[in-house]
């Protein structure tokens, strides 16, 4: 009774609101009232079909598991089409649970994945009303001490200038704008532009009541999931609105991406392959970013590198090289590696390939501690030490489920794990395993999820996008990618220990420890490359006829 009444109420006040669709100046998601009431009647949907299509079937039998696999697939087509008709916070939290491929349903990730293609598009005079709001009476007035400003008059003259530069329009700025943008995402757009003094931009718009209705789409959401939890008391999935709170903030504000942007730029300048877009202060707001126009292939797209004769094996080499040098030695990570964030592009003049990393309003910094426990769990990972792997899965917060935490972390079987990661690639079987276990052990990773530092939880998902474009690339849990980590996890170590350590002796002690750490890598790297080239193929073959003749 209690559900019927909820859905008869919140159609009731979706209803409320049908005679907006037909008017031509006003937008229907503008209005509270509807988009509320569109949440609460598909969550009230979803939850009625779970609870009424499952009711009469034994639990496990062939049948069960069927039906089971179309209310998923039912239900994870309404979320979707609630997500494309909210629009803004809603696209991105739903294309954030379609990347969690660890963690839930096939059908739901399947279904929700199209949402990074289906943002919706601002119009130009909604891109028009952006510009004229933010460029058109900040620009100047924020790169001034304020003392400056008012002992100079500065501010008296931005005031009487102001009404003019409210009208200010594009083709005042730019000597060019495309009308078609080059890619739209959940919470802006990004145009070409040709800037007045010849320069090419790229030109990032926020859609402009993202701002104003995304503090009310998460509080929507946190209520419509306390209630759900409240029918399904195994549904875990809180800390999802936990992380939308805190980073949601820091994508809105476009100034925070473009000091992100600089600062992983100044961080990895050592790395000669990776390009960022230089940013234009002058031009920028919260709400527009101005920066340098790169363009070229998605990282995924295999065929665009083939044509362009990019070696496939050495992009996937160089983006596990920057992510490894991010998360360990840094700590500051770009936590949105989503093909359309990374781009590649062979320089004409050099024959390098470059990565062009686009897309910097989400960072995680990892606290010390937390890094240096991540780090000691990758190194027993990759040696296959148990007891290490138990010892700070553990500390991690993953307690006695830390065999599933380091299936997750890993992508692997538990059996994989054991092993060794490095020792075999992943096959399909495994893969197959991995998915089908994800669903049976849906509690116990909510569980886990809600036990690990927050910090993990992006993680989780930078290692999900990064290993679905290793998977693309056919190049997935190759043994460079796993060295790579490892001379980051030793490095970021041995730094942390000397920076703790008083002693002059202690601290030379831990640097030729760490040379050789890294001189035994290099070595085993050598003797990789040796068994796969040519030159080894005849050392080897020499060797066994030298072998066959003294015997």
């Amino acid at each position: 009774m209690a559900l019927r009444a909820l859905k008869f109420a919140s159609l009731t006040a979706a209803a409320s609101g049908i005679y907006l669709y037909g008017n031509k100046f006003l937008d229907p998601n503008d209005f509270g009232v509807v988009r509320v009431g569109r949440a609460i009647a598909t969550t009230a949907v979803i939850s009625y079909d779970y609870l009424t299509s499952l009711r009469s079937v034994p639990y496990g039998s062939e049948e069960y598991e069927f039906l089971k696999s179309q209310v998923h697939l039912r239900s994870a087509e309404r979320l979707r089409e609630l997500c494309c008709s909210n629009r803004g916070t809603f696209i991105k939290v739903g294309q954030h649970l379609g990347a969690l491929d660890y963690l839930l349903p096939e059908e739901y990730t399947r279904t929700l994945k199209v949402l990074h293609s289906q943002a919706p598009q601002s119009t130009r005079q909604e891109i028009e009303q952006v510009i004229r709001e933010d460029l058109g009476k900040e620009v100047g007035n924020n790169y001034f001490p304020q003392k400056v400003r008012e002992k100079s008059g500065f501010n008296e003259h931005c005031s009487t200038e102001r009404k003019k530069k409210e009208q200010i329009k594009i083709k005042e700025l730019f000597m060019s704008f495309e009308d078609t943008p080059l890619g739209a995402a959940s919470l802006a757009q990004v145009h070409k532009a040709v800037l007045q003094d010849g320069r090419t931009v790229a030109v990032k718009i926020q859609h402009p009541k993202v701002q104003a209705q995304s503090s009310k789409d998460i509080l929507l959401m946190e209520v419509l999931l306390l209630v759900v939890k409240q029918i399904f008391p195994d549904f875990e999935f809180m800390w999802l609105v936990e992380e939308a709170k805190k980073n949601l903030p820091l994508e809105l504000d476009f100034l925070n991406e473009g000091r992100n942007a600089e600062k992983v730029a100044h961080m990895l300048k050592n790395f000669d392959f990776l390009k960022v877009p230089r940013i234009y202060w002058e031009l920028s707001t919260s709400r527009v970013l101005l920066m340098e126009f790169m363009e070229g292939g998605q990282v995924n797209d295999k065929a665009y590198m083939e044509r362009n004769g990019i070696n496939v094996n050495e992009i996937s080499r160089n983006l596990g090289k920057l992510y490894s040098e991010m998360i360990f030695v840094n700590g500051f990570v770009h936590c949105d590696p989503h093909p359309g964030n990374v781009l590649v592009k062979k320089c004409p003049a050099s024959g390098k390939a470059h990565i062009i990393l686009l897309d910097h309003g989400l960072y995680q910094v990892l606290s010390e501690s937390f890094r240096m426990d991540y780090c000691h769990l990758w190194q027993a990972l990759i040696k296959a030490d148990m007891k290490r792997v138990q010892k700070y899965s553990r500390r991690l917060g993953a307690g006695d489920l830390y065999p599933l935490f380091a299936c997750m972390l890993t992508a692997r079987s538990w059996e994989s794990v054991n092993r060794g990661i490095d020792q075999s690639p992943v096959s399909a079987s495994e893969d197959m395993e991995i998915r089908s276990n994800a669903a049976a052990y849906l509690p116990q990773i909510t569980q886990l999820l809600n036990n690990v530092p927050r910090q993990m939880l992006l993680l989780l998902k930078t290692n999900d996008l990064l290993r679905g474009i290793e998977s693309a690339l056919h190049t997935r849990a190759s043994a460079s990618s796993f060295l790579n980590m490892s001379r980051c996890c030793i490095r970021a170590v041995s730094t942390y220990q000397r920076s703790k350590s008083h002693s002059l002796y202690r601290r030379a002690q831990i640097s030729l420890t760490e040379a050789l750490s890294l001189w035994q890598i290099n070595l085993h790297e050598f003797f990789l490359w040796l068994k796969g080239s040519q030159l080894g193929n005849w050392v080897i073959a020499l060797l066994r006829r030298m072998h066959h003749f003294t015997y």
